[in-house]
């Protein structure tokens, strides 16, 4: 499970990273969550997003994107 502090750099980061997308200017990225007893596949998510002036389609695009990027980064799976 990820910490208060680390949940919120998490956050903090993922909502810079769609933000640095195209067309993801203006989106949130309200949380970061830890999938509980997760033992394949992604451990975490970012449940909701708002779209702010965004494109739906921008921002699911750069969702995915912010997923590989921290995931690579910080090894998340």
């Amino acid at each position: 499970m990820i910490d208060a502090k680390n949940q919120d750099e998490l956050t903090r980061l993922a909502e810079d990273a769609l933000r640095a997308q195209p067309g993801c200017e203006t989106a949130r990225v309200p949380v970061v969550v830890a999938l509980p007893d997760v033992r394949i596949g992604r451990n975490w998510e970012i449940p909701n997003v708002v779209l702010g002036d965004s494109l739906i389609s921008d921002v699911d695009r750069g969702v995915l994107s912010v997923h590989r990027q921290l995931g690579r980064k910080f090894r998340l799976v």
